[in-house]
């Protein structure tokens, strides 16, 4: 049997190799006084430098040297400064070749050293077995297995030995955690689910394919088809006890290969490995069905109020005409009445003169109808959408296991009241059913004073689910989107530890802090004679020589052209991103880095892996296929960019263009085809064609150093942090810019308590206010801006959860994106929401002070932006097809 590949040549170099950096140099090979003293007793000076060498290589990378070996000239420049040696002595070290093995087995004797055999092999091997279950992949295991022989002090061994031992303890690994499941499944949930594979939905589908088809929609057939789905999730009764204990990766990538294989390979797996994969896949399928139905619930929501807004622009266009004469009518009266006021005449021959009373009194009565008539809510329309919402509530209502906190208790309690309503088949609701939990604007439909509408009442329950889901204020029991975040935040004590989080522990000091940013802000702008007229400040005048373009368009003609296969190849072959597409199943490198380039390109030009296997030679589709469902998940493509990125940034010519140290990011809307209206995938903005938003962080270097799929129906401010979080290139990130479209309080207040200079470009900043905390620091010019008082009660009482909120951001306990969709949802009920947003308003004004009296800032933003578009402008020169079918625009293509 062909050894398991767990490294690959470019990996075993990295880890193997001597380094050639001076940081490694500083951290592993100065030299102590009393290693100069064991180095001294070595009587010539190529022994000496010879010993030295041997020491710091069994420090860093921990290995022996080997016979032969060359020694980077920095390492041996280094080394020998210390000993007062030059390089050269090397030449003729171990001349006899019993010095070098001695000198080995003095190291040893000095310092501690053990070869790696015996008991510290056997000792080490256990040590590597739970490694290997916490290990995210297989590089980052033999990582991790180096450092623990550099901590024992135990050699490390030849490569190939340690690759072996890593292997072997992955593959240890993967059957122990496939056999811990495995045991926990009881004999009549094993029953359960092998039916799985062998029960049939229809004559093409076997229920286990059948079941994971969960996308949601905008229809109520579409919720009760999920809603059957989660019946026989529900119906198998497995345990989520079943998975205490694993790893979440280990949960993540098991369900992948059950979500990738066919009932017929399924079937031919080892059986406790069939029943781990089917036991996890339906434990997290059900979270994932759930999240699916309150997402289809959120989308009829939807199309039920733009159909009630329509409706209600439809009744006012056709009374426009009514309501037209209507005014005019009443203009004649007024005019009549006016000018029998100034005649001194009778008021009522005036009206008499017009029609007479009755006349007036019938135009009055037509013209309030026409008022209510023009000013109709589309709430008032709302009632067209019960018979919907009848097709598939009940039953989401008893299969979802609705929770929540304090704030929630009215809507809970309308809840129970309605669930009991359906179970008892009641269509007259008491005449004290709760409306506690509804807005304003549906109270007054539901007033106590009069019987409530059940039809109304009942859409008003649900729009207020949606709402609470939405926010938080609710959760589910079983979900993952929609789950309760509050188990998600770090505790506040360990907050306090979150090393990256320099925010103040203690309101007052952060309160004061900002008072004196502020109030300096405000005095450099009063003497810059700042004003209400400078929030619009002109058009900045481009920097760049006009000559610029004529030597760039020079500079590319001068580049000889190159196939973009050559290219991928040439870039892989530097770099050795397509390393980051391991086997879902064993986590190796794909072995055919032909066809997986060929899948990264069919996806980057969007061309379809049919069309790009009869556009090549030697790649079948099947072939491509396989690779695509086996190597190409969403987060290698976040390790493939992440690699691009640094290798980009070590490039001595993006140095020209930036440090790393600014970065912007903006959406790019690429269209889906299809229906949209029914999926709520219609962004008015770009018109009526459905499609997504790539949402792209570039950084001053020209790096697309992170990306996400988003609906285009979305705010794009809430994925601001998470690409600025998710990887090493933005946590280098000192200043960010975004378009009009990412910006919100929210975001200013998170992004300055994680360390981030925000600076939008905000398109009506002259509509917007500013906040102080004491009024009388404000010069005159500006005070028709400022809008109200920072609430500091307020930020104090809450400081402690906004301090676990944003230390729970920046460890990676939930993304930031997930937190502020929650919080710019419902506000109302959130304190913490609202507190937030104070902290927002006070980073909004400083930074709203600073951008009209900085010049340089306008410029770094607008330039900043410039590079995302310029980013945009390549993926749009790639793209073949004017539709994409999936996530490709936001990772391939760059």
């Amino acid at each position: 049997m062909p050894r398991r590949a767990v490294l690959t040549a470019r990996q075993r170099a990295a880890l193997f190799a001597l380094p050639t950096d001076e940081a490694v140099f500083i951290q592993h090979y100065v030299l102590s006084d009393v290693d100069l003293a064991h180095i001294r007793r070595r009587r010539r000076a190529p022994n000496r430098l010879g010993f030295a060498l041997q020491l710091c290589a069994l420090r860093y990378p921990g290995r022996l040297l080997q016979p032969g070996e060359l020694i980077p000239s920095g390492m041996l420049a280094f080394i020998g400064a210390q000993l007062g040696i030059a390089a050269d002595a090397m030449l003729t070290y171990a001349a006899r070749a019993e010095t070098r093995y001695e000198h080995s087995a003095a190291l040893q004797t000095l310092y501690g050293y053990r070869p790696f055999s015996g008991a510290a092999r056997r000792d080490f091997a256990v040590w590597l077995q739970g490694a290997a279950i916490d290990a995210r992949s297989n590089d980052g295991l033999a990582e991790t297995a180096l450092i623990e022989l550099r901590r024992r002090q135990i050699i490390v061994p030849a490569a190939t030995t340690l690759e072996r031992a890593c292997a072997d303890a992955l593959v240890a690994a993967d059957r122990q955690i496939v056999q811990m499941i495995a045991a926990r499944i009881p004999p009549a949930l094993r029953v359960r689910l092998k039916s799985l594979l062998t029960d049939r939905a229809s004559d093409s589908l076997t229920r286990l394919v059948w079941l994971r088809q969960m996308e949601p929609g905008g229809t109520a057939r579409v919720a009760n088809g999920l809603l059957d789905r989660l019946d026989w999730i529900e119906a198998i009764d497995a345990p989520t006890e079943i998975l205490d204990g694993i790893p979440v990766h280990r949960i993540t990538r098991l369900r992948r290969q059950g979500e990738r294989s066919f009932a017929d390979g399924l079937r031919d797996a080892p059986e406790e490995r069939r029943l781990a994969i089917l036991a996890v896949c339906i434990i997290e399928w059900r979270a994932a069905l759930s999240d699916a139905i309150v997402e289809t619930h959120d989308r009829i929501v939807g199309r039920l109020y733009r159909s009630a807004e329509r409706a209600a622009a439809e009744r006012t266009a056709d009374e426009q005409g009514a309501a037209t004469e209507a005014l005019k009518a009443f203009a004649a009266v007024g005019s009549e009445l006016i000018a029998a006021k100034d005649a001194r005449t009778s008021l009522e021959s005036a009206i008499v003169q017009t029609g007479g009373w009755s006349a007036f009194e019938a135009l009055v009565t037509r013209t309030a109808g026409l008022v209510e008539t023009i000013s109709a809510d589309p709430l008032d329309f709302i009632g067209g959408g019960y018979a919907v919402f009848r097709r598939y509530t009940q039953r989401m209502l008893t299969r979802l296991a609705v929770q929540g906190g304090p704030a929630a208790a009215p809507l809970l309690e309308a809840l129970s009241l309605l669930k009991a309503l359906n179970d008892q088949k009641n269509t007259r609701l008491p005449a004290n059913a709760p409306i506690a939990f509804a807005r304003p604007k549906w109270r007054r439909r539901l007033h106590p004073s009069a019987h409530p509408d059940r039809k109304i009442w009942e859409i008003a329950v649900l729009f207020a689910l949606r709402d609470a889901l939405r926010s938080g204020d609710v959760w589910l029991k079983h979900a993952r989107r929609y789950r309760d975040i509050a188990r998600d935040l770090i505790p506040a004590e360990t907050a306090r530890t979150v090393m990256r989080l320099t925010t103040p522990m203690t309101p007052d000091r952060w309160i004061e802090n900002r008072r004196a940013a502020l109030s300096d802000a405000l005095q450099i702008a009063a003497a810059a004679g700042a004003s209400e007229s400078s929030f619009a400040p002109d058009r900045l005048e481009s920097a760049t020589p006009a000559e610029a373009h004529d030597l760039v368009l020079s500079m590319y003609g001068d580049i000889a052209p190159i196939p973009i296969t050559a290219l991928l190849q040439q870039a892989d072959a530097d770099i050795g991103f397509a390393e980051a597409f391991t086997d879902l199943r064993t986590g190796a490198p794909c072995r055919d880095r032909i066809g997986l380039l060929t899948v990264l390109l069919a996806d980057g030009v969007n061309l379809g892996l049919k069309k790009m296997a009869a556009a090549t030679q030697g790649q079948s589709f099947w072939t491509l296929m396989r690779i695509a469902r086996w190597h190409v998940q969403d987060d290698a493509y976040a390790r493939a960019l992440a690699l691009v990125a640094d290798a980009q940034a070590a490039l001595p010519m993006v140095r020209v263009w930036g440090d790393g140290g600014t970065a912007s990011s903006d959406g790019q809307f690429f269209p889906t085809g299809g229906v949209g209206e029914a999926l709520n995938l219609v962004n008015a903005k770009y018109g009526t064609e459905p499609g997504l938003k790539a949402y792209s962080h570039v950084s001053d270097q020209f790096t697309p150093f992170a990306a996400q799929t988003i609906p285009a129906t979305v705010h794009e401010a809430p994925y601001i942090l998470d690409g600025l979080l998710m990887t090493d290139a933005g946590t280098r990130v000192r200043e960010h810019y975004a378009d009009t479209g990412g910006f919100t309080d929210h975001v200013f207040a998170l992004s300055a308590l994680l360390g981030y200079s925000f600076a939008p470009r905000i398109r009506d900043l002259a509509s917007k206010r500013l906040y102080l905390f004491d009024f009388a620091a404000c010069s005159a010019a500006l005070r028709p801006m400022v809008a109200g008082r920072i609430k500091t009660d307020l930020i104090a009482r809450n400081w402690p959860d906004i301090l676990r909120l944003a230390a729970s951001t920046l460890a990676g306990a939930i993304a930031p994106s997930e937190i502020l969709r929650k919080l710019a949802a419902y506000p109302r009920q959130s304190e913490l929401a609202v507190a937030l947003r104070e902290v927002g308003r006070v980073e909004r004004t400083i930074f709203m002070l600073r951008w009209i009296i900085d010049a340089d800032l306008r410029r770094r933003a607008q330039g900043g932006l410039n590079k995302g578009e310029a980013h945009h402008a390549l993926k749009r020169a790639i793209s073949f097809n004017g539709t994409i079918g999936n996530f490709v625009y936001g990772r391939a293509c760059h």
